[in-house]
């Protein structure tokens, strides 16, 4: 399996670098016109499409739900230089299912022959109540994944942001950051600063707050770490520039801003203005 997996190994060493953008499966008008899609994401500077596969919510089988939509984004994006991670929400209810949504995305192929640069594991979902089964399974999975792909290849943990980790009652308290690092290279938490206060001062500040606790937490300094701002629809564009200014300024290995549907000239003025980010492999 591992040798099956040497091409996306290879792959995924600048996939999470520079500007991003985030698709998922509810976006009907970009599901329907990739080509455009891509064509636009281009032109604004974007290097990395991050485009989710599958959800848990899905029926069992349904490994790909949007296959040939993915098939045509993929084409498209690589024909244009682009890389493109591909992302899965599990909900650890069903680990099996799970595992066989996340390796049906690691192992797509296009019918021309390309494949995913990269693949980053949503983890967010709070099926499972117990936080401590919901941990056990979270790694379990986790391990499983790292052991199909080798060592070698480039996975990212997309992660809660630091106030969904750090009280009682909230989304995943006491999150296992140190334990989910020996299986990801890449974290990218989800920093929606409008969900907490508002102001380009705090969209900057928690920020740098929130890539500062993920390297503290995972006991590793140079961690790379991709923040993904937003929710994209009501930052204003000087909360967009603050985001991309505190990413820069803590050598980020790439920003972004969720999703391309709720994203406006805010976003993507902001993110051409991100030429300071570190690239992926100035941490190898």
């Amino acid at each position: 399996m591992i040798a099956v997996l040497t091409t996306f190994a290879a792959a995924t060493q600048l996939a999470y670098s520079g500007p991003g953008a985030w698709v998922d499966i509810y976006s009907p008008r970009e599901l329907s016109r990739p080509e455009a899609t891509v064509a636009a994401l281009d032109a604004r500077g974007v290097r990395t499409l991050y485009l989710e596969t599958a959800n848990h919510r899905r029926g069992r089988s349904q490994l790909i739900v949007w296959p040939r939509a993915t098939e045509r984004f993929l084409d498209a994006a690589h024909a244009r230089g682009m890389k493109v991670v591909a992302w899965y929400l599990p909900g650890f209810r069903d680990l099996d299912a799970d595992y066989a949504r996340a390796m049906a995305a690691i192992r797509f192929r296009t019918r021309t022959g390309e494949r995913f640069d990269g693949f980053a594991l949503d983890i967010e979902a709070t099926v499972v109540r117990s936080i401590p089964v919901r941990n056990r399974r979270m790694l379990a999975l986790s391990q499983r994944l790292r052991a199909a792909v080798g060592r070698d290849a480039v996975l990212g943990a997309i992660v809660p942001d630091a106030l969904s980790t750090t009280c009682r009652g909230c989304l995943w308290p006491g999150f296992p950051y140190r334990s989910v690092a020996r299986y990801y290279d890449v974290f990218l938490p989800m920093l929606y600063s409008t969900l907490r206060r508002r102001g380009a001062a705090f969209a900057g500040a928690y920020t740098r707050a929130n890539i500062d606790h993920v390297r503290r937490r995972t006991g590793r300094p140079d961690l790379p770490v991709h923040p993904i701002g937003g929710l994209a629809n009501p930052l204003t564009g000087s909360e967009a520039r603050a985001v991309v200014g505190a990413a820069t300024a803590r050598r980020a290995t790439g920003v972004s801003f969720y999703n391309v549907r709720l994203s406006g000239p805010e976003e993507w003025t902001a993110l051409r203005r991100s030429p300071g980010l570190a690239p992926l492999a100035w941490w190898w």
